[in-house]
């Protein structure tokens, strides 16, 4: 089962994070950086850590909004809003990638949804020490993206009927990292946002968001098979 632990980001100050993990871990089993969704660390969040520590990895889910979370949208937003995001992926998941390395694991990927994709790239761009990313349905503006500062090979999974994301600029943000050279795939889905959270089932998900679970499991075995790819 998960516990929320403290760890020290790079900048010296303490953060929290749900930590899990798989049954039969050592100190050399790699990490895994998971980002939550614009809801906060929320039970949904915790049980996608769990399927990744069930498939092999020791996993840190940052606490970015400091306790707080929410099911409501519109407080979502404001809770997104007052994120300082360049913190988040150079401070919070910056160190969480540290944290991993230094109790043992070789290599340590990240991986985020949502809000989380968006915080993927970033720390792709943030963390040097993270060696692989998959990003879920979510980017930054393309002006934050400092494409020449990636090393890791990255994954992306998006939604062709995105209302958060627009699928046009996943053509943008693709020019733009192979312009710089970056080894990256990326994988679209005839699908609503966020698509692998099995929450979002109506009538109790906004009609921008749909639960979509053969998209989901696809995209699942897609980063799967990267992770072991890249983080063995």
């Amino acid at each position: 089962m998960g516990q929320l632990i403290t760890y020290t980001r790079p900048d010296g100050q303490s953060a929290q994070a749900w930590l899990d993990a798989p049954d039969d871990a050592t100190p050399a089993t790699p990490g895994l950086v998971v980002i939550q969704e614009w809801w906060g660390l929320n039970e949904q969040i915790k049980g996608a850590a769990r399927r990744w520590a069930q498939a092999g990895y020791r996993v840190l889910v940052p606490d970015l909004y400091r306790g707080r979370m929410t099911l409501e949208a519109q407080e979502a937003e404001h809770l997104m809003t007052g994120l300082n995001f360049g913190d988040a992926a150079s401070q919070d998941v910056r160190g969480a990638v540290q944290h991993l390395k230094a109790q043992g694991a070789a290599k340590v990927g990240v991986t985020g949804y949502c809000m989380g994709g968006a915080l993927t790239l970033l720390a792709a761009t943030m963390a040097p020490e993270a060696d692989a990313a998959v990003a879920w349905y979510g980017f930054p503006p393309l002006e934050y993206v400092d494409a020449s500062q990636i090393r890791a090979p990255l994954m992306g999974h998006f939604s062709q009927h995105d209302a958060f994301f627009p699928h046009a600029n996943v053509a943008a943000l693709a020019e733009k990292l192979g312009a710089a050279g970056v080894n990256f795939e990326f994988h679209s889905y005839d699908t609503l946002h966020a698509f692998a959270n099995e929450t979002m089932l109506p009538p109790d998900c906004p009609p921008t968001n749909r639960y979509d679970p053969a998209a989901a499991e696809l995209a699942w075995q897609r980063s799967l098979d990267f992770f072991a790819r890249t983080l063995a």
